[in-house]
């Protein structure tokens, strides 16, 4: 969600009990916000609120597909 001033992105993480336990839950968030920092790297990320929210197939998926989806996902948002 695109916010009316230029601040820096505001980025949330959830991951249910659903997807492991604590150490996987830990492990999910990690490789997202891992994605997002490679993806914040080749473009500024301002004046937008994400939430990430990590599925079962997230710890499991190549990273550089993950950093795949979360790019399309961006620009389906157009929060790039």
């Amino acid at each position: 969600m695109r916010t009316d001033d230029d601040a820096p992105a505001r980025v949330g993480y959830t991951v249910t009990k659903k997807v492991g336990n604590a150490v996987v839950r830990n492990r999910t968030r990690r490789r997202l916000r891992a994605a997002l920092a490679h993806v914040a790297r080749d473009t500024e990320l301002n004046a937008v609120d994400l939430v990430l929210i990590g599925r079962d197939s997230t710890r499991g998926r190549p990273f550089d597909k993950l950093i795949a989806d979360l790019e399309n996902a961006l620009k389906k948002g157009q929060a790039l």
